[in-house]
């Protein structure tokens, strides 16, 4: 029970379930995108920015796992021909690339250029998580209660470590957004001072 497929199941859980929050951190991000090109309050822009750096972190820790999954499942780090995975380093790219655009603008006169790139960036998430069923699946194949396939997932634990992961996004995006709130009193009181 605890040899190679256990850790390979321990790497699924995990890869999974940040998948997920990475996917929901990306879809907080439009939300606050799109809030913030509507009302242009600054909380918006703090909220999409914060939760855009998260979800690039998650979506990198989802590479990793999901890297190291396969290479205990299916003997290779990385498979060009997966669809699904493909897919999400467009993600990972698209949102390193928001994180560049938002580094590169000047706070407050920028915001507007970053909200839109997170509004159309989404766009790559739903793409990613419908390509297996869009394209021919490779690797990607139903795991939860089916006992024939090598990474056999139990429902229960599947939902504790995307709670697990979820609270711990959340509890990040809390702190992420205050540390926006406290750069942005800095940067207004240093303006002032000028």
């Amino acid at each position: 029970m605890y040899g190679i497929e256990h850790g390979g199941n321990l790497l699924a859980y995990w890869h999974i379930a940040l998948a997920w929050v990475a996917a929901a951190a990306l879809g907080t991000t439009f939300v606050g995108s799109a809030l913030y090109l509507r009302y242009h309050g600054p909380f918006w822009s703090r909220l999409a920015h914060s939760s855009g750096e998260l979800g690039f972190l998650f979506a990198t820790l989802t590479l990793l796992l999901g890297s190291a999954w396969g290479k205990v499942i299916w003997n290779s780090w990385w498979e060009w021909t997966d669809v699904r995975l493909v897919t999400f380093l467009i993600v990972w790219f698209i949102y390193a690339g928001y994180l560049v655009v938002s580094s590169a603008t000047d706070p407050g006169s920028g915001d507007r250029y970053v909200a839109v790139y997170g509004v159309i960036g989404f766009v790559t998430v739903p793409i990613s998580y419908a390509s297996t069923r869009l394209w021919t699946p490779t690797f990607h194949e139903t795991t939860m209660g089916n006992p024939q396939v090598s990474a056999n997932i139990d429902p229960t634990t599947l939902v504790v470590t995307v709670v697990a992961a979820t609270l711990l996004y959340v509890y990040l995006l809390g702190l992420r957004i205050q540390v926006h709130e406290v750069e942005d009193r800095i940067r207004r009181r240093s303006t002032q001072r000028r």
